[in-house]
Formats: C-alpha cells, sequence, structure tokens
C-alpha cells in the first residue's frame, strides 16, 4: 500500500476538545438524560463541578451523579466496544473501591455505568443502535449472565435531530462536520477545512470556539479525515488480500474473521503510538504473526 503513513501528534480530538470543557460537556449529559430517561423524576443537571474525570485515550469519562460516564467519539462503528469498555470499566471500578472490603458482609455502592459512542463517520450507520457483549459470545444464552450494552448515536447531520436539538453545540459539530465534507467535494481537504472554518465562524456555528482555537481545529480535522481514510484503506486491503491469495491466505486473514483481526491489532497498536508499526504488519507476514501472538488475536 502506498497510503501516507499516520502520524498521531495528540491525544486530543475536536470532538473531545470540545466537551471537555465542562458547560458543553453539561449540555450533553442532561441532552442524553432527556432524550433517553423516562423518569420523570430525573432532573436536569444544573453543574458538573463535583464531577471526578479520567483520563482515557481519546475519549471522556467521569463520574457524577452516582454514575460512571463513558462517551467516546468515532468514525467508524467498532463491534468490539463492549469488550473494550469492559476491560476499561474493570479498572476503574477496581480504582473506586480500592480501600473497600471485598469480602464483607457490607454491600459496596457501585457508580451506575453508562456507555455511550457518538459516530460521525462516512459509512450508512442506524440512528441508534446497541452493541451488547453478548454478541461476541461463541455459545449464545438466550439471558447472557455477563452483559454490556453501548448505545451508539449517530451525529452525522440530519440524524438525531431530538438529540441535537436539546445540544446546540452537538448539533453545530455535526453542522461544522457536514460543511467540511460538502467543501472537500470540491478542493482539496486542507483548504477545504480552512473554508468550512470560514464559513461557520461568520454564521454562528462554534464561531467563539473555532475563531479561539482555530489552528488545533483545522489540524485536528486533518488528522481526523487522514485517520478515518487510513482506516477504510486497511479494510480494503485486508478484504482485496483475502480474495487475491486465494482460500490459504483467506483462511489465515480471512475475508471477515481475518479482517476483524487486523483491525483490532492495528487498534492496538493506534493506542499504544506504535505508529512505525501500522504499515509494517501489512508487508511483513512474520512479524504480523508475532504481534497476533503477543496480543492474544
Amino acid at each position: 500500500m502506498n497510503e501516507p503513513h499516520v502520524k498521531r501528534n495528540y491525544k486530543d480530538s475536536l470532538f473531545r476538545m470540545l466537551f471537555k470543557e465542562k458547560e458543553n460537556l453539561l449540555s450533553l449529559y442532561n441532552a442524553l438524560n432527556r432524550t433517553t430517561y423516562t423518569d420523570v423524576d430525573k432532573l436536569e443537571i444544573t453543574t458538573l463541578e463535583n464531577a471526578v474525570y479520567m483520563n482515557y485515550k481519546n475519549d471522556i469519562s467521569f463520574v457524577f451523579d452516582y454514575e460512571l460516564m463513558l462517551y467516546e467519539h468515532q468514525s467508524s462503528v467498532n463491534p468490539n466496544m463492549p469488550f473494550r469498555d469492559l476491560i476499561y470499566v474493570t479498572k476503574v471500578l477496581q480504582t473506586i473501591v480500592k480501600d473497600e472490603n471485598l469480602y464483607g458482609q457490607t454491600l459496596i455502592k457501585l457508580p451506575t455505568p453508562r456507555f455511550v459512542v457518538f459516530y460521525n463517520g462516512t459509512d450508512e450507520q442506524p440512528k441508534v443502535q446497541t452493541l451488547r457483549l453478548s454478541d461476541a459470545y461463541e455459545k449464545k444464552q438466550a439471558y447472557p449472565e455477563l452483559e454490556l450494552s453501548v448505545t451508539v448515536y449517530n451525529i452525522n447531520w440530519g440524524n438525531n435531530q431530538e438529540l441535537m436539538n436539546a445540544c446546540h453545540t452537538l448539533k453545530e459539530y455535526a453542522q461544522y462536520v457536514e460543511q467540511v465534507r460538502m467543501y472537500a467535494k470540491e478542493m482539496p481537504f486542507t483548504e477545504a477545512v480552512e473554508k468550512a472554518v470560514d464559513y461557520c465562524i461568520k454564521n454562528g456555528i462554534l464561531s467563539d470556539f473555532l475563531s479561539k482555537n482555530r489552528a488545533e481545529a483545522v489540524e485536528m480535522s486533518i488528522f481526523e479525515y487522514d485517520e478515518e481514510k487510513h482506516m477504510k484503506s486497511e479494510r480494503e486491503w485486508a478484504y482485496n488480500n483475502g480474495h487475491e491469495d486465494g482460500l490459504a491466505e483467506g483462511k489465515q486473514l480471512g475475508i471477515k474473521e481475518g479482517e476483524q483481526r487486523l483491525l483490532k491489532l492495528y487498534q492496538i497498536l493506534l493506542e499504544l503510538g506504535r505508529n512505525e508499526d501500522l504499515n509494517r504488519i501489512l508487508s511483513d507476514e512474520a512479524y504480523r504473526e508475532q504481534l497476533y501472538q503477543e496480543n492474544n488475536l
């Protein structure tokens, strides 16, 4: 493959940068409560001052109002999100109860976990979908004894209008992304981003944020576009390679299982910042197999 190598020079994404601001995060938290809760006594939260924040890769997680929230932004729907969140939430809960007596007779209270993904990739996806840990079980159960559900919201422009109207920052973020994509159909992507930023500032779309953080917003938008394009190239490579190399290679990489295996490895390397290995695994079969073994794939 001759795709340019993606360099991850920073941890933040444009989405995370927007919603790590407490005012914006509060708006998103309340919007989800209003559109997903039916409890008449569920009050809107007015402050997040007492929230406990945790760093989790490229996402937003915090404990507040007896809830453990994990918000993640993705440009592709990852079917392994429930398993990834299971690993993460276990680590968080271990930290929360580290000073508690797990073997005592007193019930240890835990914050209620909620797992949410905000999707804005270019592949068609439902407005809302639920990913479940039990989908991965080789032996299906009518009532799985261990379950974890992740709600995925499609936040591309035109989807989930009730949620968008309840959180104006989310709505304007969707408008900004849509504007970038519209211009990208007519001009080079870097130029499209610059023009979209100008348009949004002029028309009151994330205007304060983009005015104050223009350089970072442009850089992040370009990076996220390159990353999404790179991931799509990986999927196409895995699919084409499975066909071209016949059944023998298909069994190794697989049309389905092999592609997922390769994408899992790619995601692990990306999250670990092992950028030099990302292209190597595509051309060096022995090294790819070594990393499969190291990561139990």
